[in-house]
């Protein structure tokens, strides 16, 4: 999926989004990056120059119809990336239903409701749908319930839609990282009370790299789950 491809991306702002926004752009390739305001819009245009931007508050899917509906949506979507995520660490003894909607709004509803959107473009160009998961998403550990079903059921989210659209030719990957190097990260160690080194995690542009490799796929076969763990 090379040259002048155009790509939807979530996240790239930072960590793998950025990483995977840098390496599609340097190829040629078309960039609608998602941004959740007017003044992240700038940032973005100005770290990839001619990329559009379309601008929606993840945070509240009920209005991104209303945001999209004010601005000219790309005729032509050949991969949907699904990368921003947050994650607010607690007990369930502790979490409040301002913390649990948060992390469902942006990491699973926002996802499906973008999804929806691009659908009509996705199915004419036979095109790839893509989630950047969590190991959260495969198992849940204390203090992690809130975050860990958001991307429980942003596998389901996948794994439905990968058996609704198999028959109009759309590919729907998820991939799985560990610990990646990233602003949520040292989120994640401050919310932990953890020193944070970012090289003992796995280096953004490694993940972007097993990305690109589910894109670029021939179209005779398709990555359904893909993990990626921290090296030795």
């Amino acid at each position: 999926m090379a040259g002048m491809a155009t790509h939807v991306i979530t996240g790239a702002g930072s960590g793998i989004g950025a990483a995977v926004a840098r390496r599609l752009h340097a190829r040629g390739g078309e960039l609608v990056l998602h941004a959740r305001d007017a003044g992240r819009a700038k940032e973005l245009a100005a770290q990839f120059p001619g990329a559009r931007a379309l601008v929606g508050d993840l945070a509240d899917p009920d209005r991104l119809s209303w945001a999209f509906s004010h601005q000219t949506l790309p005729d032509r979507v050949d991969s949907l990336l699904h990368v921003a995520g947050v994650v607010d660490l607690g007990p369930v003894g502790e979490l409040t239903p301002k913390s649990w909607r948060h992390q469902l709004n942006v990491n699973l509803i926002a996802p499906a409701e973008l999804t929806r959107h691009f659908l009509p473009q996705l199915r004419a160009s036979r095109g790839h749908v893509l989630f950047v998961n969590s190991g959260a998403g495969l198992r849940a550990s204390a203090d992690w319930a809130a975050y860990a079903a958001s991307k429980h059921g942003l596998k389901a989210l996948a794994d439905s839609l990968r058996q609704e659209e198999h028959g109009h030719g759309v590919r729907v990957t998820s991939v799985y990282p560990g610990r990646t190097a990233s602003p949520m990260q040292a989120k994640v160690h401050q919310q932990e009370g953890k020193p944070y080194d970012a090289s003992a995690w796995i280096d953004p542009e490694s993940v972007a790299t097993t990305i690109l490799m589910a894109l670029d796929l021939p179209r005779d076969a398709e990555v359904n789950d893909l993990t990626v763990r921290p090296g030795a």
